[in-house]
C-alpha cells in the first residue's frame, strides 16, 4: 500500500495527518504502530482526518502504541490550520470522540483552539474509586529517595495528573510515568505532567503521554495543569505552559472553559509504503 499523508507538529509534539475524506485508507493496528516507530517515519500520534457534512471534519487519533486517545490539543491546531489552507478560512470546526472542537488562525501558523469544560469528578476521569481529586495523595518519589505526595485529576478529552513540585530535574518521568499511567486507579489510563509554577503567569512542565511516552509537548497537558494549577489557587485566569520547545498560552474563561494558543509548523507531504 502507497499513498500520500503529511507530516506536522506543535512544538515538536509531531503527527502524522492521513486524509480519509477522498481515499478511503484504513490501517491496521499494526501498521499505525509502524508508522509512529521512529526508526519508520515516527511520531507521537497518528490523525485520520474523516468527512462530516454539518462541520468541517472529524479527527480520529491514535497513539504510538495503536492505541485511541480522545482528544488531541496540538493535532487539532495542527489539522486546523491544514483545513484553514485548504478551504481559506480562518474558523475551523473538527468533531473529536470528545466533542466538537473550535480553532481560530490567529495568524500565520498562530492556531487558537477551544478545548472546552475540563472534568473533575472522580468518575469523568475516570478514577477506579471515589477519591479528592484535587488532591490525591498518590506517592512518587523522587531521585534522592524522597516521597512527595500530591496529584490532581483533571479530564480535558482525555484523562491527566498534574503534580506540582519545585524542580523538575529531581523526578526520572520515565519511571514515573508509566508505573502512574498503568496504575489500577486509572482503568482508562492517564497522561501524567510534572509542573514548576515559576510565577501565576508562567509554568514549567515535563510530560509522559498516555499510549505514547515521553513526549516534546502535549495540548491537553497544558490545558490540564493549567486548570489544575488554577483549583488549587496556584493561577487566575491565564498563564504560559513551558515545554522542551516553547510555549502554549492558556486561558480559562469565566464560564471555565479552556483555550489553548500555539504556534504550528510547516506542512510537509510525504510518501508512506507500508
Amino acid at each position: 500500500m502507497e499513498f500520500k499523508a503529511f507530516k506536522m507538529d506543535g512544538l515538536g509534539n509531531d503527527f502524522v495527518i492521513i486524509d480519509q475524506r477522498y481515499d478511503h485508507i484504513e490501517l491496521t493496528n499494526d501498521q499505525i504502530k509502524k508508522i509512529c516507530n521512529r526508526n519508520f517515519i515516527g511520531c507521537d500520534q497518528l490523525i485520520y482526518i474523516k468527512k462530516n457534512e454539518k462541520i468541517d471534519a472529524d479527527m480520529k487519533f491514535y497513539n504510538s502504541d495503536g492505541s485511541v486517545s480522545g482528544a488531541c490539543g496540538n493535532g487539532t491546531r495542527c489539522v486546523a490550520y491544514l483545513l484553514s489552507k485548504e478551504i481559506n478560512k480562518n474558523k475551523i470546526v473538527l468533531g473529536t470522540e470528545s466533542g466538537n472542537l473550535e480553532s481560530k488562525i490567529l495568524e500565520e501558523k498562530l492556531v487558537e483552539t477551544k478545548i472546552g469544560l475540563a472534568k473533575t469528578n472522580w468518575d469523568e476521569i475516570p478514577l477506579a474509586k471515589e477519591l479528592d481529586t484535587i488532591n490525591l495523595e498518590y506517592k512518587i518519589i523522587d531521585n534522592n529517595n524522597k516521597e512527595h505526595f500530591g496529584g490532581t485529576a483533571v479530564n480535558v478529552g482525555n484523562p491527566h495528573i498534574v503534580f506540582f513540585v519545585n524542580n523538575l530535574e529531581d523526578f526520572n518521568l520515565s519511571k514515573i510515568g508509566p508505573e502512574i499511567e498503568n496504575n489500577k486507579l486509572f482503568p482508562e489510563k492517564c497522561n501524567v505532567t510534572l509542573a514548576k509554577i515559576n510565577n501565576e503567569n508562567h509554568i514549567k512542565v515535563k510530560v509522559w503521554e498516555r499510549g505514547a511516552g515521553l513526549t516534546k509537548a502535549c495540548g491537553t497537558a497544558a490545558c490540564a495543569t493549567a486548570y489544575a494549577a488554577k483549583i488549587n489557587g496556584k493561577i487566575k485566569n491565564k498563564t504560559e505552559v513551558e515545554f522542551e520547545l516553547g510555549k502554549l498560552s492558556i486561558f480559562i474563561d469565566e464560564s471555565k472553559n479552556i483555550s489553548m494558543t500555539g504556534p504550528v509548523s510547516n506542512i510537509d507531504q510525504i510518501n508512506i509504503k507500508i
